[in-house]
């Protein structure tokens, strides 16, 4: 089985691969239902290279190439930090991983992939948006749950382990 985690910075799906290596990867209760490959997945937004300047009479403004390199280094070493994190993750368990970084719109990138791939199922975490914020975000999970043509596992963190207060 074939196994698609999808990775961001959020603790939430940090603790989906958590429990996607605790519990699938030492579980094969037949052949051909053991996990024979995980690929880590981290897709980063397009960086818009225009900025909308404030005030009246004055135009769209276009960042320079160096800014434009800039900002994707920083977006790539950025993704890179995260799937170093999650690849710890897997080798503390003796879980072999691929990873992946792909630059677009996450739900389109994790649809596209698994299908690609061919794999038979996509673990992601689950933010737990209110309504509002979904309906006018969205939800990536979602977006995959209805649009991905294998199983789709959204992993939540249990009750009581909301995210770390952050004291910097």
């Amino acid at each position: 089985m074939k196994v698609l985690v999808a990775i961001d910075e959020s603790e939430e799906s940090f603790y989906a691969l958590q429990w996607t290596v605790n519990e699938l990867l030492g579980y094969s209760p037949a052949e051909e239902h053991a996990v024979s490959a995980v690929t880590l997945l981290h897709v980063y937004p397009p960086f818009q290279p225009f900025i909308y300047p404030a005030g009246p009479g004055t135009h769209l403004v276009y960042a320079t190439p160096v800014v434009l390199h800039s900002v994707n280094k920083a977006q790539r070493e950025k993704a890179a930090s995260i799937l170093s994190r999650a690849l710890t993750i897997c080798t503390e368990k003796n879980a072999t991983a691929e990873t992946l970084i792909m630059e677009g719109d996450a739900k389109d990138k994790i649809c596209e992939m698994a299908d690609e791939l061919q794999v038979d199922l996509v673990v992601m975490g689950s933010r737990g948006h209110g309504a509002i914020k979904r309906a006018l975000l969205g939800s990536v999970s979602s977006y995959c749950a209805h649009n991905l043509h294998c199983p789709v596992l959204i992993v939540k963190l249990p009750p009581g382990e909301g995210k770390p207060s952050s004291s910097t």
